[in-house]
């Protein structure tokens, strides 16, 4: 079941984080950052529990910018399409706000290929995006792709 995060959640989250951080597959998050993001967080909770199986966070920039990020699902159940529910609830919840363009960094931009995402140039994102790339390990050499989704229809 896909649902927003709550409190609760906020271990399991930073844990799943930290582990695809330890990998260098995705930008691990302080703890404190997660309780400061929570809203932000939609979660799939694993059936007949209250764990988390999998993450992803829809973060408002500005009036009409969103960045989907910290998308992980344990591995246990990535190939049941965890992922895509994700997004999907991300996606349903920036149209929501009326947000008009989306854009994630990613080292999967396949995936996000099936959602319409086209890669840019990261040069083309408000500077205000940089804020969180200064405490990245990779900083200043990213390796991830941008991309970007028009909820309009036009990108």
């Amino acid at each position: 079941m896909i649902r927003k995060a709550t409190i609760k959640d906020i271990k399991m989250i930073h844990a799943l984080l930290s582990d695809y951080g330890d990998k260098g597959v995705l930008l691990s998050r302080p703890l404190s950052e997660l309780y400061d993001h929570v809203r932000d967080f939609f979660v799939f909770e694993i059936p007949g529990t209250r764990d988390v199986g999998g993450c992803g966070a829809l973060q408002f920039c500005w009036e009409d910018l969103a960045e989907i990020r910290s998308l992980a699902v344990k591995k246990e159940y990535q190939d049941q399409n965890i992922g895509t529910c994700l997004i999907e609830a991300a996606i349903d919840e920036a149209r929501t706000y009326g947000i008009k363009k989306l854009f994630t960094l990613t080292y999967r931009p396949g995936f996000f290929k099936k959602f319409d995402f086209n890669v840019i140039d990261r040069a083309e994102l408000p500077l205000k995006i940089w804020s969180d790339c200064i405490s990245c390990v990779k900083f200043p050499d990213c390796d991830e792709t941008a991309m970007m989704l028009s909820l309009n229809g036009h990108c």
